[in-house]
């Protein structure tokens, strides 16, 4: 990909400063850029690298003013936010780098399958039955796509994705490797002898448009009905989530999450590392939970923020732990104390 500055400033809405004709192949990191190299200042905390920066291009907020000289050859492109314009150059580098379309004659798909146009399927996988790939789609090595799953346009499943039996991705999609999409929900039904009969798990996941799913997660199908993730969620690596679960739009999870069955998480929810959910809980738009938080109760209340194990509301959690604090400080002073009088 090479492109001039004022090629960049034309796609990206910003304005040159400098030389509108230097070109560049690479993006590269603020601290390490060097000739041919575009990167970027978005954080003030990084600022000390721009004034001995060896990029061709730097894009910088529109309001930004450098506060000593900058090099002779570093050419400014000024956008209304400098991450967001960065971020829109990756997706479209990595649109050109995409590999060209074609089918691995390793793979294995059904004749009763249809794959759309431009569509790249890599080594050994496997499309089954009335699996329907849409166009412009790219399926990595390995991957399995069981029999009338849906696949949108535009997406990109990472080597060994398995997307079972009649799931559904919708268009825009991103699933990194080994993720398992409609695995059985953990259903089972104790016996009066003390042991379990298993319950079978007749529904599917259905995933909406835009959505990221990170490396080796588990996300079960429906016992009856969806699983359901919502158009905009990002989820992150090593998260369960289990069946009849419902995850609302643009949602965001960290990783190594869990989320018990039937819970339904509302919109717009910022969800940290390493949180529990028990089954059947309702939690509200806007939530935000923090790290390694155990949520037992219902959140009706929308833009509640939590922490702690047992979940409460952050300013709650603060006390506790100031509270906390002092009372093991005053555990050890009174155990010194009575050392001293003995």
């Amino acid at each position: 990909m090479e492109k001039t500055a004022s090629e960049l400033a034309q796609l990206l809405g910003g304005n040159v400063f400098g030389n509108p004709d230097v070109k560049i192949s690479k993006l590269g990191k603020i601290e390490s850029a060097t000739t041919g190299e575009l990167t970027f200042l978005a954080n003030h905390k990084y600022e000390k690298f721009i004034y001995d920066c060896g990029a061709s291009i730097v894009l910088v907020g529109k309001d930004w003013e450098p506060s000593s000289d900058l090099p002779d050859n570093l050419t400014l492109i000024k956008v209304d936010e400098a991450y967001g314009a960065f971020a829109m150059l990756l997706k479209t580098y990595e649109q050109v780098k995409k590999k060209q379309a074609r089918v691995h004659s390793s793979a294995i798909i059904h004749e009763g399958a249809s794959v759309g146009e431009y569509c790249h399927i890599g080594a050994g996988v496997v499309i089954e039955e009335g699996a329907v790939v849409c166009s412009n789609s790219e399926i990595g090595a390995s991957c399995y796509l069981g029999k009338n799953v849906k696949l949108g346009e535009g997406c990109q499943l990472f080597s060994g994705v398995r997307i079972l039996d009649n799931c559904t991705v919708g268009s825009d999609c991103t699933i990194q490797s080994n993720t398992v999409i409609g695995s059985e929900g953990f259903g089972f039904a104790p016996k009066e002898d003390g042991s379990y009969s298993k319950v079978p798990q007749i529904g599917n996941v259905i995933i909406e448009d835009n959505c990221d799913i990170g490396a080796n997660c588990a996300i079960d199908r429906a016992t009856i009905g969806s699983t359901i993730i919502h158009q905009g969620c990002k989820l992150d690596n090593l998260i369960q989530v289990a069946h009849n679960v419902v995850i609302g739009e643009k949602s965001v999870i960290a990783a190594q999450t869990g989320i018990a069955g039937s819970t339904i998480i509302g919109k717009n929810c910022l969800i940290g590392g390493q949180v529990g959910f028990v089954g059947h809980l309702k939690i509200a738009d806007g939530t935000k939970i923090g790290a390694k938080t155990g949520v037992s109760k219902n959140v009706m209340t929308p833009n509640t923020i939590l922490q702690g194990i047992p979940a409460m509301p952050i300013k709650a959690y603060q006390k506790f732990q100031v509270g906390l604090r002092g009372l093991v400080r005053n555990y050890f002073k009174n155990k010194e104390q009575g050392r001293k009088n003995d």
